[in-house]
């Protein structure tokens, strides 16, 4: 829920003025910048410096672990991840203002192997796993609090750490009427029987087709991670809410890590966690979806 790199025609310039001197170090002089659209939360730049291109995301100081948290996301996905992500340079702290000076991936066109290398890579990241599902910190989903206790059971931390925080942000409490609540309370008992057993899975968390890049090499690039250790049909489910991926990509995943049979009927259901988020973060405009996922299930 981030930024797509799009530039303009041409650089125009941003007020870099209150950061020149803690970037210097990393950025040299700054000869050109630009703002970038596409963010709903931060400020983003692309900066043109003495020492080469660079991503640069701000806001206020309040936002520090924000930042923070992504700059671990991105840091554990480098480590374990054969797919392309952005190296963290430095987090920024000056003032009364925070963000995260990050490599500068500079945009190429998709080829037909886009896809075929984004599902091999994907599909080599969910193999990565630990003992329980969560993390050792909480972290963020877009502006919104993602919280990571770790569990032994998927069941347990969807419903936990994932759906229940959610129902009781403002949003949610205020829209979701009785019926919608004692449908979820019936689906909370059956999530057992929903969920096929896997080990967790090194998920990015937040992987929908604005957090994807494709390099030069047309290879794909991963940014702004909500990462934690969760079922992979989740991340599956995610990419599916708002984007549509080729055959080619569903074959080169399936190669590596074959998935269980009936994934496909599940997505919704793993989809009642952005929508909730998306409810929370935006309104009621996403209501009748979180209703429509809890009926079909509930």
């Amino acid at each position: 829920m981030e930024f797509t790199l799009k530039l303009g025609k041409a650089f125009t310039f941003t007020n870099m003025l209150p950061f020149e001197k803690i970037l210097f170090p990393h950025t040299g002089d700054i000869l050109q910048s630009q703002s970038l659209g596409g963010g709903c939360i931060h400020h983003a730049t692309h900066i043109r410096g003495e020492k080469g291109d660079f991503f640069f995301k701000w806001n206020g100081a309040s936002e520090a672990a924000n930042f923070k948290a992504e700059e671990k996301g991105l840091s554990l996905l480098k480590e374990k991840s054969s797919l392309r992500i952005p190296q963290v340079i430095s987090f920024i702290a000056e003032n009364d203002r925070a963000g995260l000076l990050i490599e500068y991936i500079a945009p190429g066109h998709k080829k037909p192997a886009f896809y075929q290398k984004l599902g091999e890579g994907l599909a080599q990241q969910h193999l990565q796993s630990q003992a329980a599902f969560g993390l050792d910190h909480d972290n963020f989903i877009g502006a919104l609090p993602q919280r990571n206790q770790e569990h032994l059971r998927w069941p347990d931390f969807f419903r936990e750490e994932r759906i229940l925080p959610q129902l009781a942000m403002p949003n949610a409490t205020r829209l979701l009427d009785r019926s919608s609540r004692s449908r979820l309370d019936l689906l909370f008992k059956k999530l057992d029987a929903f969920f096929p057993e896997e080990k967790p899975a090194l998920l990015h968390g937040d992987l929908w087709g604005g957090n994807l890049l494709c390099d030069t090499e047309s290879n794909p690039v991963l940014i702004d991670p909500a990462v934690y250790y969760g079922h992979r049909e989740m991340e599956l489910a995610f990419m599916q809410l708002f984007d549509s991926y080729p055959a080619s990509f569903y074959d080169a995943y399936q190669a590596v890590y074959p998935l269980t049979s009936g994934w496909e009927e599940r997505m919704d259901l793993y989809n009642l966690y952005p929508m909730l988020v998306h409810l929370n973060l935006f309104g009621g405009g996403y209501l009748s979806g979180v209703e429509r996922i809890i009926a079909k299930y509930g």
